[in-house]
């Protein structure tokens, strides 16, 4: 196996290893029985997008003497619904699984959000193993154990934390992937260089080419530096009762809300991370808390890494109306995670609207053009 790491996330009882490298369905079911002892049942959740890939996975656990329980949902972010998840219920139930069974999600983070999810409810809670298939949720949506489903009116409201056993991140899967869904998931590379890692900035703008161009040694060592950050949250706050995960938010306030006002799906994750990025500095510039160079660089290697910095069709006031059913409001009050300078960034209470409605304006007066 070529260009093969692991990143351990040390959670006690709750640690799990987090594989990164090129090929790896073969060593897969070492993987999993050392994780999973007890389970020889693998409830293997995917969509249409990675067919082809979570057929090696589950041929390799075929020949492992697993039993294999294929369980297919529609592509995109409506998959992420209470609908969606009693439908998986009822067929897990169908297929006869048990608490001797393990949850397998193959696919994005929408796949990740959903089958993490079902594995925590049914029978109060089964083994789970994720396999991420996107830049997006190598980085993100498949390390630290959140999982959920979208409501209506409000982006991944209802949910649980639920930690993996295993997390395999087999880069190979990025190579069918559209470009733009690649190059969303940077967005959230970025955000890691904002927030912990400003040499990962460095990284970015000196191998930028690279990156885009998919080649495996620039793209392993994002993956690994973003899991790396990620994991070091995750252990000092693993559920969000310090404040310290929430720094993981950045640009995820205004994100969520262009999700919700543009319609799930019109947008990528990524994409509204990006947008939400250039506001969330744009407000920290108009509090004076960074200076615009800050907002001038970050906005730059958006661009660079082919990324979106507007999405001026949104209405700023309803993206405010939005935000007030943000996961950081608390006691009613709306709180931004917002940065003082590349690699530390804060929770700020009372900002108020004609701020963030300042901050949008901003945010699009800007030109995408680089010079």
């Amino acid at each position: 196996m070529a260009l093969h790491s692991t990143v351990q996330v040390s959670l006690a009882e709750r640690s799990y290893p987090i594989h990164i490298g090129q090929g790896l369905s073969s060593a897969f079911p070492k993987w999993l029985s050392e994780r999973c002892p007890k389970s020889r049942h693998a409830v293997v959740i995917s969509d249409a997008n990675v067919v082809s890939f979570a057929e090696g996975y589950c041929s390799e656990l075929l020949q492992a003497d697993y039993r294999i329980s294929n369980l297919a949902i529609p592509s995109g972010e409506g998959s992420k619904s209470l609908n969606e998840a009693a439908r998986l219920w009822e067929a897990m139930l169908d297929e006869h699984t048990d608490r001797g069974s393990v949850v397998v999600a193959i696919g994005g983070g929408v796949v990740g959000d959903l089958a993490g999810f079902v594995a925590a409810s049914f029978t109060r809670g089964l083994p789970l193993v994720q396999i991420p298939t996107t830049l997006l949720s190598h980085v993100d949506s498949s390390v630290g154990g959140k999982t959920g489903v979208n409501l209506p009116k409000a982006k991944n409201m209802v949910g649980a934390f639920w930690q993996p056993s295993l997390v395999v991140i087999d880069t190979d899967s990025l190579n069918t992937l559209p470009q733009r869904e690649f190059v969303s998931g940077l967005a959230e590379v970025l955000k890691y260089g904002v927030i912990l890692i400003p040499e990962l900035l460095d990284y970015l703008e000196q191998h930028a080419a690279s990156v885009l161009r998919k080649e495996a040694t620039a793209i392993s060592h994002l993956v690994a530096e973003s899991c790396k950050a990620k994991a070091s949250v995750v252990q000092h706050d693993e559920r969000e009762t310090t404040g310290l995960r929430a720094i993981l938010n950045y640009g995820h306030t205004f994100a969520h809300a262009l999700e919700s006002v543009v319609g799930y799906g019109q947008l990528l994750h990524g994409q509204a991370v990006s947008i939400g990025m250039h506001m969330a500095a744009c407000l920290a510039y108009q509090l004076k808390r960074i200076p615009w160079s800050f907002v001038e660089r970050q906005r730059k290697l958006l661009v660079t890494l082919q990324l979106p910095t507007q999405f001026l069709d949104a209405e700023p006031v309803k993206l405010w109306s939005a935000m007030q059913h943000d996961k950081k409001v608390e006691h009613g009050q709306l709180r931004f995670v917002l940065p003082t300078r590349f690699g530390y960034v804060e929770l700020v209470p009372g900002i108020t609207k004609q701020q963030t409605l300042d901050a949008i304006a901003l945010a699009n007066q800007i030109t995408e053009t680089l010079q």
